[in-house]
């Protein structure tokens, strides 16, 4: 059996908390929804997704919100409208393995 030095303990301990902070930031019914979205299409605004997981504006910009603090997604303005998607890869693979490849594949690409 290996035991880690403490320097690899301290580092570990580092990696595993900063993955919980992951989870937690995408442990939300909507806000998996919205990442399920944002990797099918690409990139989405509020209004397109509020249309799609039925709630209401403020309800998807406050989990845009967290998202985008986490560091998960990012935004481009584009006009009067702000377009969202995904920025980091590991989320992109843990939302495959988590919702499924045929779930999260392009609306035209079917």
């Amino acid at each position: 059996m290996y035991l880690l030095d403490e320097k690899e303990k301290r580092e570990m301990k580092e990696l595993l908390t900063e993955k919980a902070e992951l989870f937690k930031a995408i442990s939300h019914p909507v806000r998996l929804c919205i990442l399920t979205i944002l990797l099918r299409d690409g990139r989405s605004n509020v209004s397109d997704m509020q249309c799609c997981i039925e709630v209401s504006q403020s309800t998807v910009s406050q989990h845009l919100s967290k998202l985008k603090a986490a560091g998960i997604i990012t935004g481009v303005r584009e006009g009067t409208e702000i377009y969202y998607s995904i920025q980091n890869e590991e989320i992109k693979q843990i939302i495959h393995l988590i919702i499924g490849q045929n779930k999260c594949n392009r609306r035209n690409e079917s």
